[in-house]
Parts: C-alpha cells; structure tokens; sequence
C-alpha cells in the first residue's frame, strides 16, 4: 500500500480556498434561481383562469380600469365574473384627457359600476403641454363624486416634449393637483409609472397616494409604502362583460387604508 502523500501547508490552504469557492459559488446560483421563487410565493401568484392572468393572492381587493376603448361594459357581468379565490371589487373609470377631452363612455360606466356595488373612481390624463388650470376645469365639469368614491385621480405618466413643456411640468402638475384637491376636498391620487416617479413624484408628491403602474416584476420595490396603495400589475386581463384586453389592478396598503383614499363627504 501506497504512502499517503503530506500536504504542505500552502496546498492545504488552497485545497481550502478551492473548496471555500465552489460553496460559494453554489450558494449564488442557489440564491439566483430561488429568488423568483421566494418573490412569487411571497405574493402568493397564482392563475386565475376567469381572467387569464396570474394575481397576487397575498392581497385581496382587486379591481380593474377601464375607459371607452374598452367599448361598451356589461357590468353586472364584471361584477359577477368572480370565482372561489378573487372577486372584483373596484373600477377606475377614465373621465377626462387634456383640456377639453371627454371619454365619451365615462357616465354609462360610472353609473353601471356603482349600480352593481364597485368601489368607483375617476381619473384625468395628464397632458404636459395643456394648460393646467383648464385641464382642471375639463374634470371637474365632469366628474362628481360621492362619498364613497375614491379620490380623484391624475394619471401622470407623460413628460412631453421640448424644454419648455419639461421645464415647467412639475410646476404645472401641483397647480392641476392643487385645484383638484381644493374643488373636492381630499388629495388625488396620483396615477404614475417607475420612471415618472422617480423623476417628478418621488420628494414633491409624497404626501399624496400612489397608484404604481409595474408589470416587469413580481413585487413592487423602491417606493414610499405608507402612501403606496394600489398597484396596477397587469393590462392584459380578460373578465366577462368587458370586450378585449382589461388593465388589473390590486390594493397593496391594509384595509384599514381604503378609506383613506374614497371622498369622505358630498360637497353641498
């Protein structure tokens, strides 16, 4: 039988070293390959087959945002498109665009949702070269909301174009927000994607809901979580009563939050 040969000392560090790396190396592809995992099953995704698409069970309050691109709603079907684990609770409705834009289906959709129980809001897209005081008076000669409805909503998700338009946007954006939330007496809610809020929302807004558009991820990160309240995850939804594709959207902040964010009182 063969001597074992003795390692020196530098070839039992090495051995180490080796050995040490290749751990390492294991426990990164570990971590890589589990991680979607770990997210997906944090949010408990899971395919719901009446709306073809995965939701985030985690929460519990869903809802969706249409506008008159969605052509006309059956919304006792919407309402009743539910199955044993999701039922739809809210709708967005779009109201308004620019200074003189009227979504020529919003007051059918309105009045339809509300009759059939959903919790109703309206929102305005924000057009950055429009005026804003006259994107304001487009809304609000509109919109009326209840007590019960949510805030209204501002959909910022443009800059524009030219440095004119971008360089007073952010300013425009607080004298629109600014006679909206006087008129009906309760912040908006401001509608905005990853970059928007980053770049404008993001140390001028964090006072006011957020309604974070996201669909590139399985959870929402890098956002201000006590005024993080919905999350609209998907445009890609099927529900009956609605033709074609339908965004989805889901309430993130507690339930005790919801509140928070529905008109508190009719203005006289």
């Amino acid at each position: 039988m063969k001597k074992k040969k003795k390692l020196s000392f530098w070839e039992k560090v090495l051995n180490r070293l080796f050995t040490l790396k290749n751990l390492y190396v294991f426990i990164v592809i570990a971590l890589i390959t589990l991680y979607p995992v770990y997210v997906s099953d944090g949010q408990k995704w899971t395919y719901i087959e009446n709306f073809g698409i995965r939701l985030p069970l985690r929460y519990t309050i869903h809802g969706i945002d249409v506008s008159h691109h969605n052509s006309e709603i059956d919304w006792f079907k919407v309402k009743h498109s539910d199955d044993d684990k999701v039922e739809i609770n809210f709708c967005f409705i779009k109201a308004t665009e620019g200074t003189d834009i009227k979504d020529q289906d919003f007051n059918n959709n309105f009045r339809g949702a509300k009759r059939e129980g959903l919790i109703c809001g309206a929102y305005h897209f924000y057009v950055p070269w429009a005026e804003p005081e006259l994107q304001a008076k487009n809304f609000i000669e509109t919109v009326t909301l209840e007590k019960g409805d949510f805030a209204p909503v501002i959909d910022f998700e443009l800059r524009g174009k030219g440095r004119k338009v971008r360089a007073n946007l952010l300013e425009n954006v607080k004298k629109f927000i600014g006679i909206i939330e006087k008129h009906y007496g309760v912040k908006p809610i401001i509608y905005t994607n990853g970059y928007i809020y980053r770049e404008y929302i993001k140390n001028n807004f964090d006072d006011y809901p957020l309604w974070i558009s996201s669909y590139d991820s399985n959870k929402l990160e890098g956002y201000e979580d006590s005024k993080l309240m919905i999350w609209q995850h998907s445009t890609d939804g099927k529900i009956d009563g609605v033709k074609g594709n339908v965004d989805f959207n889901v309430f993130v902040a507690s339930k005790s939050h919801l509140n928070d964010i529905c008109i508190k009182s009719t203005k006289p």
